[in-house]
């Protein structure tokens, strides 16, 4: 029980990362904070997503 939280813990961690840096890329180039907003949430939803298909995945292999 503890992997799986610590695991879901640092895929969050990770995501929170991911639409930092994308936002803060957004604007450096010089996007609105709207649009910078809705591509950090981009990439957030990004991450989640692929952490998702990855454990689809891996418990269709190993179950």
């Amino acid at each position: 029980m503890a992997v799986v939280l610590l695991t879901t813990a640092l895929v969050i961690v990770v995501a929170l990362l991911a639409a930092a840096g994308t936002g803060k890329l957004a604007r450096m180039e010089g996007a609105t904070y709207p649009t910078a907003l809705t591509r950090a949430a981009a990439a957030f939803t990004a991450v989640l997503t692929l952490a998702a298909t990855v454990t689809a995945a891996l418990a269709a292999l190993l179950g």
